[in-house]
């Protein structure tokens, strides 16, 4: 099949895939959106969001419609590295045998990632950069497609602990969930709490997602769009030849390169998933606050004015 015909069989089965998922989840489509980006890119996506709103469900769901393998973990205080990885144990012949973890699967949701301490976070950022892991010194590769899906709850809430800069920065997007809509949780209350259940058929198999991920690498980008995307990455870091007043008056740290490859990756999916062949500056700037917000860290000053992350973003585009 030609690069054309891909594109235009994708554009087709995203829009049957959404209306897939959306048999089991009402509204939120920008995160749906976000989350089967960072899937065709071949990037891992961070979901925020207050208890409740259904971040497992729609992890779960997206799953089973791409037919990929799923294991969900959820992360405790307790939680260890060798919960994530797996660990050797003596067989009956006194062998050590590698029974493996949770981190062997296609989709990863690690649920409440932000609940565990900084050296069981650790354990999964080999799996999320490598698609490998090493165990008492023998390096074992995960299969492919390889996708790492956390859900965060808020910082401010109890009993969490804040990723790691490092950790962040492996995530392609940070998706920001809200509260439903008064006529989405009315339609949510509905389904939910009769006997209705929605069943949801698989659409793809882990060899397509691969082609997909390949297929994405090979769209065209002309230069001012790159030029375009690296610009905006650099007036997030305060100090920089072009940082703006407002960031050198409220930014900490800016973003690094890793977010320059990842709004490229992320405009050229989001552009074949709309149709066209080639990403413009417009597709850099739809994908631009997801790949942006937790790579940027503002000061106590911008804290004390109350400005967001978010605000200081757009003020860029």
């Amino acid at each position: 099949m030609s690069d054309v015909a891909a594109v235009n069989s994708l554009v087709e089965k995203h829009q049957v895939l959404k209306k897939e998922i959306a048999k089991v989840i009402v509204g939120q489509e920008k995160v749906i959106d976000e989350i089967l980006l960072s899937i065709y890119a071949g990037g891992h996506a961070l979901l925020i969001g207050v208890p409740g709103l259904a971040k497992t469900l729609m992890v779960n769901t997206i799953a089973q419609t791409l037919g990929l393998e799923f294991k969900r973990i959820q992360f405790t205080p307790d939680l260890m590295p060798s919960d994530i990885l797996g660990s050797e144990i003596l067989d009956q012949n006194r062998e050590f045998k590698f029974v493996k973890g949770p981190v062997f699967a296609n989709i990863i949701l690690a649920d409440e990632i932000n609940r565990t301490p900084p050296k069981t976070q650790a354990a999964l950022l080999e799996a999320m950069q490598e698609r490998a892991v090493t165990v008492a010194g023998h390096h074992y590769k995960l299969d492919l497609p390889y996708f790492v899906l956390a859900t965060q709850n808020p910082i401010e809430q109890e009993g969490t602990y804040p990723l790691p800069e490092a950790q962040l920065d492996r995530f392609m997007f940070a998706i920001e969930l809200n509260y439903p809509s008064y006529a989405e949780e009315v339609e949510v209350v509905k389904s939910t709490t009769s006997q209705l259940s929605q069943e949801v058929n698989p659409l793809f198999t882990a060899k397509e997602i691969v082609e997909i991920q390949h297929l994405i690498r090979k769209v065209p980008v002309a230069d001012n769009v790159i030029e375009y995307a690296v610009k905006l990455v650099g007036k997030t870091r305060p100090g920089g030849e072009y940082a703006p007043e407002l960031v050198n008056q409220y930014v900490d740290w800016g973003a690094g390169p890793r977010a320059s490859q990842n709004l490229i990756l992320a405009a050229k999916a989001n552009a074949v998933v709309n149709g066209k062949y080639s990403p413009d500056i417009e597709d850099v700037k739809s994908v631009a606050p997801g790949i942006l917000r937790h790579r940027v860290i503002k000061n106590y000053k911008a804290e004390a004015e109350g400005l967001t992350i978010d605000k200081i973003i757009s003020e860029l585009l």
